[in-house]
């Protein structure tokens, strides 16, 4: 994908029987996200629906996706996110508990296991939801490989085959949908209406002013709960990549959570006035963000930057390309966190930089994401820095998302 952009702005290309456009620059990202000529679809899209359902936010389009967000968006203004504090807080400081100096760390299990457990535990409260949680990443961690599986060696009706790795697939998705609806039912069934986004959607109403129906309901909580836990998971991870890459910002890190705290454990209430940490956070997202590709389809004849493109095609865009293009970042490889200081950041083009899009397509969960993203962050490097072991592989492992192949830390203690 990076290796177009000296083809134009906008590439035709064949890929078997079929036309795609590759759009590769800033300025056409954006536009493609905010016009309503495009609408979420596509092969991406179409190989999600078995697990993200038909009905939910993540895959809707049109009038019930606008109705989908003004439903779930309150659980994530700005203003509500400090509620869900005291779980991160007391999540962050459990993995780091948890972890032990010398002791190896292996990063995609522990990195998914806190961003399942901070998604489930705040937005989906309930009296069994710490072991709920627990089943949820088990779930979730079988389903992701599967798919990862399935995306990258297209076998189509061979995953029908009764085959050991399908069956466990099964298992784990029918799990999955399962402890949803347990947790839909155990609600319902409780007639408690806590301040979070399942009670928001039980209440939800749609265009007629009915109820929501039980299958919009489940969708939507698989939609939000799940994709944000693989990219959260996916962010960690590339986090931890780079304090043991880069000690000089984790010593940065470091240094600025002392100042903040006076050496207390951080707290959720201090992530605001971690700018450096932000900025480090920032940073590793842009040159690996989770989302390293996605798609749209053209609902009518159209045209974008100059070019035609029919109804009915394809077009993709890779935030991995955008974000590190050399046109839009000096020295745009190097991983320099300072690029987002208030003088700088005002060199970099408008939608260079989207890691969580833009337009009606919009991760709600922006805020959300970014908060855990700086608590953990901090937390971790105010404890260790960290160093990379024997048989560790921090190759790039390309799937659903971007994230290392098999990252092995060891937390040493800073002298």
């Amino acid at each position: 994908m990076a290796g177009l952009r000296e083809h134009g702005d906008v590439v035709r290309l064949r890929l078997g029987p079929k036309t795609v456009y590759a759009v590769t620059t800033p300025e056409l990202t954006g536009a493609l996200a905010l016009s309503t000529d495009f609408k979420i679809d596509g092969p991406l899209w179409e190989s999600l629906e078995g697990l993200l359902g038909k009905e939910g936010v993540a895959t809707a389009n049109g009038p019930r996706h606008r109705r989908q967000r003004r439903t779930i968006q309150p659980a994530f203004r700005l203003d509500a996110i400090p509620a869900y504090g005291p779980i991160m807080e007391e999540e962050v400081h459990a993995l780091a508990e948890r972890w032990k100096p010398g002791e190896t760390v292996d990063c995609t299990s522990e990195s998914f296991r806190i961003a399942v457990r901070i998604a489930a535990r705040c937005l989906l409260r309930g009296d069994y939801m710490d072991e709920r949680a627990e089943r949820l990443c088990v779930a979730l961690a079988t389903v992701f490989r599967g798919m990862y599986r399935r995306m990258v060696i297209p076998l189509g009706p061979l995953y029908n085959l009764p085959l050991p790795p399908n069956r466990e697939f099964n298992r784990a998705l029918a799990d999955l949908h399962l402890l949803v609806d347990e947790i839909v039912a155990e609600r319902r069934a409780s007639g408690q209406k806590p301040d979070d986004l399942l009670t928001a959607l039980l209440e939800a109403k749609d265009e007629n002013g009915d109820p929501i129906g039980e299958q919009e309901i489940h969708d939507q909580v698989v939609a939000i709960v799940t994709p944000g836990s693989e990219t959260v998971a996916s962010t960690i991870m590339w986090l931890l990549h780079v304090l043991a890459e880069h000690p000089e910002h984790a010593a940065r890190v470091r240094a600025e959570v002392e100042s903040v705290t006076g050496g207390r454990p951080v707290a959720f209430e201090d992530v605001r006035a971690l700018r450096h940490t932000n900025n480090v956070v920032v940073e590793a997202m842009r040159l690996r963000p989770a989302v390293w590709i996605l798609t749209r389809r053209a609902v009518t004849d159209t045209s974008l930057g100059g070019y035609r493109i029919p109804a009915g095609a394809d077009i993709v865009y890779s935030p991995y390309a955008i974000q590190r293009d050399p046109k839009s970042y000096a020295h745009n490889l190097e991983f320099d966190p300072d690029r987002w200081l208030p003088e700088r950041v005002k060199e970099v083009p408008k939608y260079a930089m989207s890691p969580f899009s833009v337009g009606n397509r919009k991760c709600p969960s922006d805020h959300f994401s970014m908060a855990q993203l700086t608590l953990i962050t901090a937390a971790l490097s105010s404890k260790y820095r960290f160093e990379q072991v024997a048989g560790s592989n921090d190759a790039t492992r390309v799937g659903i998302t971007l994230r290392p192949h098999d990252l092995l830390l060891k937390p040493v203690p800073w002298e």
